[in-house]
């Protein structure tokens, strides 16, 4: 996140970070708490202007499979046609063929950070992925 916010084409105060809005006033794990996640995280998904997409976000604990809310949400922003990028951490791990030709851009390991600092959210080039697919 820290990138994000260093970078000159985006304004850092407009960031959405779904883990920052988590309805801690109703009870963890309750429907009104499901209802009203749900509810803001796809409403934030279909107002933004790009999506940032961290797939595998507990690679410290070595579980590297994206997370299949974050994975619902690119589908999501995909169908409505708001551009994606994605962030691996481990540039090893194989990327699913939906998550591979759904991204405008991807960085992955070592290239996160410089790339998510230099990336320019106004014109969204293409930035391809050598990961294998399967």
């Amino acid at each position: 996140m820290n990138a994000l916010k260093h970078n000159s084409s985006i304004d850092a105060d407009e960031i959405y970070n779904p883990q920052e809005h988590q309805e801690d006033k109703l009870p963890f794990g309750s429907h009104e708490w499901q209802d009203s996640v749900f509810a803001t995280d796809m409403r934030q998904v279909k107002k933004a202007d790009v999506i940032v997409s961290i797939l595998d976000y507990k690679y410290e604990e070595h579980n590297l499979e994206p997370d299949a809310g974050t994975v619902f949400e690119i589908g999501a922003a995909w169908a409505w046609h708001i551009p994606i990028v994605m962030v691996q951490f481990n540039p090893e791990n194989e990327l699913n063929l939906m998550l591979a030709r759904s991204h405008t851009a991807m960085f992955t390991g070592d290239k996160i950070n410089d790339g998510l600092k230099e990336y320019n959210f106004n014109t969204l080039p293409t930035v391809w992925t050598d990961m294998k697919v399967f």
